[in-house]
């Protein structure tokens, strides 16, 4: 068979754009050598509809095995008593717990994507906005931190079958007891999206939503390290108290419920060499090598805001418990268009993103959202975060200088060389 040099000539020039720039986008990070070989094996070429020890299909006896040991992985990951590893993404995750959990037109009550949320908590463009009636809380302006008085206010007079925590773009921990306790009061379920922080929640920097929240779904790649994917987690297989049905008027376990959802409820075969590459990276977290990354995630994060703040960047909150920061730069005399298009062409790479109160359209914004995770995968600790920033405000104090820009390209790719990328593919 012929090889097919023009796909891989781009796959190579992508290698190389991510050796030579600094990535910053909050939800991206580098997967082990070993996540993708696992990506890129045979279980690819095998259709596993159902779920282990229970398939529409012959010879998936091995199968069984990888999916069971990525399962099991992922419950001691998060301590927690079952676990979905099939979801293709997180969106899907959620699309399956809603699914299982909600009737068209229910209400969903999450934080408003302009102030941190994401599309799949009920953004009017999303299926979450389109299928159920949402209903959102927001942050407060003047600390930027999510405003609970009005989540418990919206919750207890619009009364909503489900709430939702978690964010794409919001810099601090969660109140996950909180949330609730008011969630009880009005009999409401509780799903934690913990797609960002997930791997500082697995090693116990941040609050653990597990005890609080009956759901809790998460992608696999971002903090996690792993491969792209979703999964869906319960630590307490609670008996489905709200008496919610399945598809033939059933009821089950939540589990169970959360199973049919998945599948044959919205996917078909799952993507098994994503599972066996999901099953290596949740080998990884259970590691102390994992634990060190975690909290050295974690001191990046804070150096860098603290570089930023003492350049006089405007940091949504203050700060950051996390992985990422939010930066508004509107002081700056800067969209976050611009800011983003013009750090691209010196090879740093981030995202514009709206900020609480924007005042600027979702595709300007006044904001862009910084990440840690992938800087610090390549070995990154605390006085590079100076470095980092001194590169990022040289461009954004030159924007409309070509020359600057350049230099600062070949300074980026000049120290990026200290902290070699997958180093195997020669």
């Amino acid at each position: 068979m012929q090889k097919d040099t023009l796909v891989f000539d781009l796959i190579n020039k992508e290698l190389a754009r991510q050796r030579n720039g600094i990535e910053l986008i909050a939800s991206e990070n580098f997967t082990s050598y070993q996540v993708m070989q696992a990506m890129g094996s045979v279980p690819t070429n095998k259709y596993a509809e159902g779920y282990p020890g229970k398939r529409y299909y012959g010879g998936c006896e091995v199968i069984d095995e990888i999916e069971t040991l990525a399962i099991e992985r992922l419950k001691k990951v998060f301590n927690a008593s079952w676990a979905n590893v099939q979801p293709h993404s997180g969106a899907q995750a959620n699309t399956a717990v809603f699914l299982a959990c909600l009737k068209p037109g229910d209400k969903i009550l999450g934080l408003d994507l302009s102030m941190g949320g994401h599309l799949t908590h009920g953004s009017p463009a999303n299926f979450s906005g389109k299928n159920y009636q949402a209903l959102f809380y927001g942050v407060k302006k003047e600390t930027g931190l999510v405003d609970y008085e009005q989540l418990e206010a919206t919750a207890r007079a619009e009364k909503p079958k489900m709430i939702i925590c978690g964010a794409s773009a919001y810099s601090r921990d969660w109140d996950y007891a909180r949330i609730r306790a008011v969630a009880d009061e009005i009999g409401a379920l509780v799903m934690a999206d913990i797609a960002h922080p997930a791997g500082l929640i697995a090693k116990g920097l941040l609050n653990d939503p597990f005890d609080h929240c009956h759901i809790v779904t998460s992608t696999t790649h971002k903090t996690l390290r792993g491969p792209r994917g979703g999964v869906i987690m319960m630590r307490n297989d609670f008996d489905n108290p709200f008496g919610i049905k399945d598809p033939k008027g059933n009821i089950r376990s939540m589990s169970a419920l959360l199973d049919l959802a998945v599948f044959p409820g919205m996917q078909g075969g799952p993507l098994e060499h994503v599972i066996a590459a999901k099953a290596v990276a949740f080998g990884e977290i259970l590691t102390d090598d994992f634990t060190t990354y975690a909290k050295q995630i974690v001191s990046n994060a804070q150096a860098m805001a603290k570089a930023l703040v003492s350049r006089g960047y405007n940091l949504i909150s203050g700060g950051t418990d996390n992985h990422l920061m939010l930066i508004d730069l509107r002081n700056k005399n800067l969209t976050g268009k611009k800011a983003q298009e013009t750090l691209d062409k010196a090879h740093i790479t981030l995202n514009k993103n709206a900020v609480p109160f924007d005042d600027k359209s979702p595709f300007v914004t006044s904001g862009i959202r910084v990440g840690v995770p992938s800087i610090t995968t390549r070995g990154m600790k605390e006085a590079h975060m100076e470095t980092v920033v001194g590169l990022i405000d040289e461009v954004l104090t030159n924007t409309e200088d070509e020359q600057k820009i350049e230099a600062v390209k070949g300074k980026v790719k000049e120290f990026m060389q200290q902290f070699p990328l997958y180093p195997e593919l020669g």
